[in-house]
């Protein structure tokens, strides 16, 4: 790359998990300064679930520095099915994708990852999901030199990040009677909720997946959320989230007995509820499990000034009471020139598969309100939480 006055510009392409590993410093300060940074770009995020779903050997990080700093990263993957591709690292559990750009240096930044990422997908076609409005990762697909392509993607519920009571006042008037005499009736049981520390964080997530397995008992749960592999990756990360004020992992507590826990993250801008358990028994005492939990994280966005509470992906009926605005993800498709009718190719995949789900929703409306989208099976989670 080219070298001015304040250094060298240099991009390199990661491909080790303990060359990733020995990242966590930088990346961390790098996660940062990006402005549109979400959860699912930590390096605790990601690290601890290629630990969990990664393949030896696919993976694929571009590193973009000046004079030895971290200025930009895209963390990708190799699959080679439907056809090869570059994906995010991440994988369907993650609800959010973007790079990474140093806020004061992202012109630079994003010219040295695009002539990077040009080069890891010298074979593939980069297929970049769950992109948000405003994302860093569109001033790639903007700076993109070759083939692209976007779509739309999945729809999210977004809030400001405003204090409970602000929140129900933007209801009409009825809903907002009904969300407060809700509310009254928590308080009334006297549901503590406790913060997990560090050293509980173990205890706490295991309460959390045991209740989220009881809540969905004779249900189509995501077989994902009950998997050894799925509950390592939520430790192991959430302990380090935890540690940097990242997550929070809240327990809520009736008579001495754990009922409810839930997972929370937060970043720059962005507070969203990830997942949650709660014992079934509480619907018995007409507690509304929404709304104690969105409580909660409503207090913790406002409380770290955060510009969004998102109910992340998925705009199934309950979240509509809480009047959100939804937000929809892009999905964006990168190729060299010598490449296009690959991404012609996979454009085509894309929308016969999208028509087929279609087609599979509307003869099982049920089917919608599984967080589990037909049209990017097999997904992950997601809720305020995922129910």
């Amino acid at each position: 790359m080219n070298t001015d006055r304040n250094g060298q510009l240099t991009v390199t392409l990661c491909r080790d998990l303990p060359d990733f590993a020995d990242l966590a410093a930088e990346w961390g300060d790098l996660h940062r300064r990006c402005p549109t940074a979400t959860p699912f770009q930590s390096h605790a995020w990601l690290h601890s679930w290629w630990l969990s779903y990664g393949t030896p050997g696919r993976l694929r990080v571009v590193l973009a520095r000046r004079g030895g700093r971290l200025i930009g990263a895209v963390p990708l993957m190799l699959a080679h099915r439907p056809m090869p591709l570059l994906v995010p690292m991440g994988g369907a559990i993650s609800d959010f994708f973007d790079i990474l750009v140093d806020g004061e240096d992202s012109v630079a930044a994003v010219t040295a990852l695009e002539h990077g990422v040009g080069r890891a997908a010298a074979h593939t076609v980069v297929d970049l999901r769950e992109v948000r409005p405003g994302a860093s990762a569109h001033l790639l697909f903007e700076a993109w030199s070759g083939a692209r392509s976007s779509r739309t993607d999945s729809t999210c519920m977004e809030l400001p990040a405003e204090p409970i009571d602000v929140l129900v006042g933007r209801m009409p008037g009825p809903r907002a009677q009904r969300a407060r005499a809700k509310l009254r009736r928590i308080d009334s049981l006297g549901i503590e909720c406790r913060t997990a520390p560090v050293h509980r964080v173990s205890v706490a997530i295991g309460n959390l997946l045991r209740l989220h397995e009881l809540q969905w008992a004779g249900r189509a749960v995501n077989p994902e959320h009950l998997r050894p592999r799925f509950c390592a990756h939520l430790v192991r990360s959430a302990r380090r989230m935890v540690r940097d004020g990242e997550a929070s992992v809240r327990e809520f507590v009736l008579d001495g007995e754990v009922v409810a826990a839930d997972l929370s993250f937060r970043s720059a801008h962005l507070t969203g509820g990830y997942l949650y358990g709660a014992d079934p028994r509480l619907r018995e005492r007409k507690v509304d499990v929404s709304s104690m939990l969105l409580r909660e994280i409503a207090r913790e966005a406002q409380g770290l000034d955060r510009g969004v509470l998102s109910l992340l992906r998925g705009s199934e009926q309950y979240k509509n009471h809480w009047a959100p605005v939804p937000v929809v993800n892009q999905r964006l498709l990168l190729a060299r020139s010598s490449l296009e009718p690959l991404l012609r190719l996979r454009e085509t995949q894309l929308t016969v598969r999208d028509r087929a789900a279609e087609s599979v929703k509307s003869r099982f409306p049920a089917a919608r309100d599984w967080r589990g989208r037909l049209s990017a099976l097999p997904d992950g989670l997601a809720f305020i939480g995922r129910s």
